[in-house]
C-alpha cells in the first residue's frame, strides 16, 4: 500500500549552473543544426570550467555549418544567461571545437532504407509521469523548486535584482498528508551574489520570490529557510565548478518523484529516443491524467537500437486508474504512434525549439505557439474519454 504521510524533496538548479551551461550550449547547437535541416542528426556533449568550453560530439548535417559557427552559438548562450565574470566570461572564454560527422555504423542501423522504417536511435527505457499535484500535473516540489529560480532569473534578467549572479540551486521540501502535498518544511535556496552583500542581504532579495511563488500558507517557518547556507557564494558557474551536459536528469524531469531512463535529453536531436519518447511518455501520462483517467500516471517505453517500434509499452495508475491499465496501453498505442517517426511528425519535433528547454524542467511547462513544449498539450482528452468511458 502507498504511503500517505510522508515528506518529498526535490532540486532544480538556475540556467546559470555549471552543468545548464552545457545544456544550454549543446541544445543551442541541436537547434542550429535544425534550423538549417530539420532532418539533421546531432549528439554534441559540452565541458565548461574556468573560462574553457570543449564541444565534443557528431553530426550530421549541411557542410556549410563550419566549426567557427558552433564556437559562435556557445559564445552567444553564455552571453544570454549572463556571464561576463573575470573567470567565466562569454568573449574571454577559450572554446575547442571536437565535433566530427556521425559514425556510419550508427547511421546504417538508424536510417529508413527499402521497406525498412527509421529505427531508434539507440536501447533504452524512457519514463513519462504525471500527476494532479499542480496545474501543470507535476509533482509539487520540483514544480515550485523551478517556479522559485525562474523568478529569480526574471529579476535578474530585468534589472530588479543585479546583485544576484547566474549560478543558483534551490531546494523545496514538502509534507504530504493523506497523499497530497499540504505545505513546505524547509527550503533550501543558494545564489551567487556581487562581493561584499551579506548572508541576510541575499535573504531579503530571495525571500519574496519564494513566498509568492509557493501557494498561500505553504511557506515554512524561519528556521527552516536555509539561504546560502555557506554564507558566501560569489564564485560560482563554470569558474567555481565544472559543468557537463547531462549531469542533472533529474531535474529536468520529476525531481525523483518518477522514475527516469537514465538517459539525458541535452544535445540530442529528436531522433534520440532518449529524447523524443521520454516526451512523447509524458505527452500520454499528461492526457490520461488530464482526461481524469487517473489521479496519477507513470508510463514506459523501451527500444532497441535500430528497430521502430517500442519493445514494451508499460502503464500504471498506482491505484487510482479509472480503467483497466492494459486496454489503457492499447488505446494510447492505437492513438500515437510511438516509433521515432511517429513521435517526431505526431509532436513536431524536427524544429529548433530546444535551447529553451534546457534550464527549469523539460516538463510541465507552457506549448509554444512555435511548436515548443508540444509534448505539453493535452489534446488527446476527448479521444481519450470517447475509447475509454
Amino acid at each position: 500500500m502507498a504511503k500517505l504521510n510522508y515528506v518529498f524533496t526535490s532540486e532544480s538548479v538556475s540556467e546559470g549552473h555549471p552543468d545548464k551551461v552545457c545544456d544550454r550550449i549543446s541544445d543551442a547547437i541541436v537547434d542550429l543544426y535544425l534550423s538549417h535541416d530539420p532532418q539533421a542528426r546531432v549528439a554534441v556533449e559540452t565541458l565548461a570550467t574556468t573560462n574553457q568550453v570543449v564541444l565534443a560530439g557528431e553530426v550530421r548535417g549541411p557542410d556549410s555549418i563550419k566549426a567557427d559557427q558552433l564556437v559562435e552559438v556557445a559564445r552567444a548562450a553564455v552571453k544570454d544567461i549572463g556571464y561576463e565574470q573575470d573567470g567565466f566570461h562569454w568573449q574571454k572564454m577559450d572554446v575547442k571545437c571536437l565535433v566530427h560527422s556521425q559514425s556510419a555504423d550508427i547511421a546504417v542501423g538508424v536510417d529508413a532504407a527499402g521497406n525498412k522504417d527509421e529505427g531508434a536511435g539507440d536501447q533504452g527505457i524512457m519514463f513519462g509521469y504525471a500527476c494532479r499535484e499542480t496545474p501543470a500535473l507535476m509533482p509539487a516540489p520540483i514544480y515550485y523548486s523551478h517556479a522559485i529560480l525562474k523568478s529569480l532569473a526574471e529579476a535578474r534578467h530585468s534589472g530588479a535584482a543585479p546583485q544576484l549572479g547566474p549560478d543558483a540551486k534551490s531546494q523545496v521540501t514538502l509534507r504530504y498528508v493523506d497523499g497530497k502535498p499540504v505545505g513546505a518544511t524547509a527550503i533550501v535556496l543558494s545564489t551567487q551574489h556581487a562581493e561584499g552583500l551579506s548572508q541576510d542581504e541575499v535573504r531579503e532579495i530571495v525571500r519574496p520570490h519564494i513566498v509568492n511563488c509557493l501557494p498561500e500558507g505553504w511557506m515554512c517557518d524561519e528556521a527552516n529557510l536555509y539561504v546560502n547556507p555557506t554564507g558566501r557564494f560569489v564564485i560560482g558557474g563554470p569558474d567555481g565548478d565544472a559543468g557537463l551536459t547531462g549531469r542533472k536528469i533529474i531535474v529536468d524531469t520529476y525531481g525523483g518523484a518518477a522514475p527516469h531512463g537514465g538517459g539525458a535529453f541535452s544535445g540530442k536531436d529528436p531522433t534520440k529516443v532518449d529524447r523524443s519518447a521520454a516526451y512523447a511518455a509524458r505527452y500520454l501520462a499528461k492526457n490520461v491524467v488530464a482526461a481524469e483517467l487517473a489521479e496519477k500516471c507513470t508510463i514506459q517505453v523501451s527500444y532497441a537500437i535500430g528497430v521502430s517500434k517500442p519493445l514494451s509499452v508499460y502503464v500504471d495508475t498506482h491505484g487510482t486508474g479509472a480503467v483497466d491499465e492494459d486496454r489503457l496501453s492499447q488505446v494510447l498505442q492505437q492513438l500515437v504512434d510511438l516509433s521515432p517517426r511517429g513521435i517526431r511528425t505526431h509532436l513536431g519535433l524536427n524544429k529548433p525549439i530546444y535551447a529553451r528547454t534546457a534550464a527549469y524542467g523539460h516538463f510541465g511547462r507552457t506549448p509554444d505557439a512555435d511548436g515548443g513544449f508540444s509534448w505539453e498539450k493535452t489534446d488527446l482528452v476527448g479521444d481519450l474519454r470517447s475509447a475509454l468511458l
